[in-house]
């Protein structure tokens, strides 16, 4: 049984995990953690998740040893507990949206001294998904426009989504384009399109869980793909098989493209 501690436990994501930790009865949770002060330190993880008393309180101390952290909180969040995970050894599966490239070094760093797997997306789907318009893009060459449209719900914080960048960064390397020189966000007024550019593109409609689509198109004809997420379980699930893979593995910044085999 994979020993866990869930960060962010209160929140939709980590009360998700825990639900679905405890029901697959192959995980242990030896701690629930949230940010100091938050409202439901000391209530039983089991019962904020809705599948009844577990026996382990919402904390913001890590008193034991996990075999695996996993990290869906906030980046401050996430900033807190690298050091912590890297003195006690713990690995990492760090789902946290909305880092910056600071973060992102940081975490590089820390993946020097012990293995983490890190994914804007934890979703089987949309890592096969980035995979596939990698290819696509690099098959078709630079006569296809590429613009990539994301929607979610009301109370996401960062748009685009880390799975929108995440998508065009693929492409990006796939077809030797710099992120930071061809991404476009939104338009508006006169603005036609340059050659090369990539559009990001981001809706907020409601509870939304989660939709990508990537558009390649020349004058001739389109192509579409897309990934919609019906549940957030489908986070949930591919973040606790990444759990269960990352035991025994070397110090090493992981993808889930790793954990599928998919590399």
């Amino acid at each position: 049984m994979t020993k866990i501690a869930i960060t962010g436990a209160a929140g939709r994501m980590g009360r998700r995990i825990a639900a679905l930790a405890i029901e697959s009865e192959q995980f242990d949770i030896v701690a629930a953690l949230e940010s100091p002060g938050h409202a439901d330190t000391g209530k039983d993880v089991g019962e904020l998740a809705g599948v009844g008393a577990f026996g382990v309180c919402l904390s913001n101390e890590l008193a034991d040893t996990p075999d695996v952290l996993i990290d869906f909180s906030l980046p401050e969040g996430t900033l807190q507990w690298l050091p912590i995970c890297r003195q006690k050894l713990i690995p990492m599966i760090i789902g946290t949206t909305g880092l910056t490239e600071s973060h992102l070094a940081e975490i590089a760093d820390t993946a020097a001294d012990i293995p983490i797997v890190r994914a804007a997306n934890m979703s089987v789907g949309v890592n096969v998904l980035l995979k596939v318009v990698a290819e696509v893009a690099r098959a078709l060459g630079d006569d296809y426009d590429i613009e990539i449209a994301e929607t979610h719900h009301r109370f996401k914080k960062d748009a685009p989504s880390g799975t929108a960048v995440a998508l065009a960064k693929s492409i990006c390397q796939a077809t030797g384009k710099n992120y930071g020189e061809v991404a476009v966000f939104g338009r508006g007024g006169m603005c036609p399109r340059n050659a090369g550019e990539i559009g990001m593109h981001a809706l907020r409609v409601g509870d939304t869980v989660g939709e990508h689509t990537v558009h390649f198109g020349n004058l001739g004809e389109t192509i579409t793909i897309g990934h919609s997420a019906h549940t957030r379980d489908t986070f949930v699930r591919g973040a606790l098989r990444a759990a269960q893979w990352i035991a025994g593995k070397a110090p090493r910044l992981y993808s889930m493209q790793d954990v599928l085999g998919l590399v």
